[in-house]
């Protein structure tokens, strides 16, 4: 079986007919050797004789041969392409193997392949300069792609640049390693999370909705303008307390404001997700069923706990009935405790869940196709 070994160099030596044969190898292998003695191409040269001494050992019919493109580009590739084309058209081998010694000889392994059966590629890299060599093209790579140099190397730069500019405004080397610190955290966050690509579907998305008339649409700016208003009651529930040792109990009372209106913005804005299900030709998804009543469990719960927080540090009075008359019937006022207050919480959170869970099941089971009984 006639076996092509075939040595590619791309930027090297002539671009005329391809060199064939052991003496003529050989000979090569002083010319260039003798020029340069660091030229990785006589590594490459005399990997091919070795690999043809092993095909021939194994019973095979070698054919060593060597073309080149005489430099890069186009008309290089289409100088390989050329002398691959006559070597084949001259020797019929059934296949080859390709020995070469860059990365960037190996981009020639398709055109080969057009050509002839390639059985395996053949990469020699000098022991000395194999990490050097490989770290040169990971790097050559990583520079080429568009995409990894806006992600990596534009931030790094933006770093480097605001950190002299910050270090002169703020007179503080604290606050510009933190201030770039931040923003660098800021970005892999928004990188991470997928908040670029979510951001750049929100117009389509927006555009879709207004041309279906998708309830879920007002329902999300009703849900935003209670959620800000929310923020807005608990900044202001927090603004006028002071003091450092009690952050703990400000984080409670913003909670105990904001949560309300933050469970109501959720609840407006997956009730208008859970109209459109059930507007659509589809089938409810019990997801979006449970949604609300999750919503509205999950608002009651931390309500619950961050009252109970406030309770027990005086912040708000306890929970009371006041005393109570109707006609001969009168029932009297009472306290309720604090775990009284936290667990009628709890409990009905609870129940608000399995109500949804209850709901789910309900609409889950309506919607089922009756089965045909056989006949």
């Amino acid at each position: 079986m006639s076996t092509l070994v075939l040595c590619v160099d791309r930027s090297g030596g002539p671009t005329g007919d391809p060199i064939v044969g052991r003496d003529a190898i050989e000979a090569l292998v002083m010319e260039v050797g003798v020029a340069d003695p660091e030229d990785s191409r006589v590594n490459c040269l005399l990997e091919s004789l070795r690999v043809a001494d092993d095909v021939a050992a194994e019973g095979g019919d070698p054919v060593v041969a060597v073309v080149s493109g005489g430099g890069d580009g186009v008309d290089a590739d289409r100088a390989v392409a050329r002398q691959a084309d006559r070597l084949v058209e001259e020797y019929a081998p059934e296949s080859a193997v390709v020995v070469t010694d860059s990365a960037e000889d190996e981009r020639l392994v398709p055109i080969v392949e057009s050509r002839i059966r390639v059985d395996a590629v053949d990469r020699v890299v000098v022991r000395q300069s194999h990490d050097i060599e490989s770290t040169y093209y990971v790097l050559k790579q990583f520079l080429a792609d568009e995409e990894l140099r806006a992600t990596v190397l534009v931030p790094i730069g933006a770093a480097l640049l605001a950190f002299p500019v910050l270090l002169l405004l703020a007179n503080s080397l604290t606050v510009a390693v933190s201030a770039i610190a931040a923003v660098i955290g800021v970005f892999l966050l928004y990188k991470g999370l997928g908040i670029d690509d979510w951001l750049a579907g929100l117009p389509g998305a927006v555009r879709d909705a207004f041309y279906s008339g998708q309830v879920s649409l007002v329902t999300y700016v009703v849900g935003a303008g209670l959620a800000l208003v929310g923020l807005f009651a608990g900044a202001i529930a927090v603004s006028g307390s002071g003091g450092s040792g009690r952050s703990v109990i400000r984080v409670m009372r913003f909670v105990f404001v904001a949560v309300p209106w933050l469970a109501l913005a959720a609840l407006t804005a997956s009730t208008g997700r859970l109209l459109d299900e059930f507007l659509s030709d589809e089938r409810v998804r019990n997801a979006f069923l449970n949604l609300p009543f999750g919503v509205l469990a999950v608002g009651l719960v931390v309500r619950g706990f961050s009252a109970y927080f406030l309770e027990r540090a005086g912040e708000i009075p306890p929970l009371s009935a006041p005393a109570t008359a109707f006609g001969p019937v009168s029932v009297e006022g009472f306290v309720v405790s604090v775990w009284t207050r936290l667990a009628v919480y709890v409990l009905l959170g609870i129940t608000v869940s399995l109500g949804g869970v209850r709901f789910a099941a309900y609409v889950a089971g309506g919607e089922e196709v009756e089965e045909v009984p056989e006949s």
